[in-house]
């Protein structure tokens, strides 16, 4: 599936839900099917950096495509980089780095967010697409 089609569908899933409590619990839910990084990577280098919580994430390539793991610990930014990761994890570097994050906005993510998770939620984009951008450059 293609970014934009994930993305799409993560907007058709938040629409179904009438308000944000409800859209908290569907995130908390998604944090809880989040593919775990393996404790080996639970280190301070795999921190993200301007998260109020822990949120750990690894990448690694698999043939041509990013793939990432991810823990925090926090339910809701588990939720938050569960849905990130949805959106990112198995595609090519160069599609993650040109990735728009209008998605964001549309399922209304942001703007329910208290200021710190929202930028903890930029520099969780931030990371991934840095990790994109380093293996893109190897591949070239």
């Amino acid at each position: 599936m293609t970014i934009k089609a994930i993305q799409e569908d993560l907007i058709d899933e938040f629409s179904m839900f009438e308000d944000w409590e409800e859209r908290y619990q569907y995130m908390i839910d998604l944090g809880k099917t989040l593919p775990l990084i393996d404790e080996q990577y639970k280190t301070q280098e795999n921190i993200i950096k301007g998260c109020q919580s822990k949120v750990w994430v690894h990448a690694e390539m698999d043939s041509d495509k990013v793939v990432f793991t991810a823990d925090s610990d926090a339910i809701i930014t588990k939720g938050i980089i569960a849905i990130l990761i949805r959106v990112f994890s198995n595609q090519h570097p160069q599609d993650i780095i040109d990735a728009d994050t209008d998605f964001i906005d549309a399922i209304g993510l942001k703007e329910h967010l208290s200021p710190t998770r929202a930028n903890g939620l930029v520099s969780m984009i931030k990371q991934l697409k840095m990790y994109a951008i380093a293996y893109q450059t190897q591949l070239q």
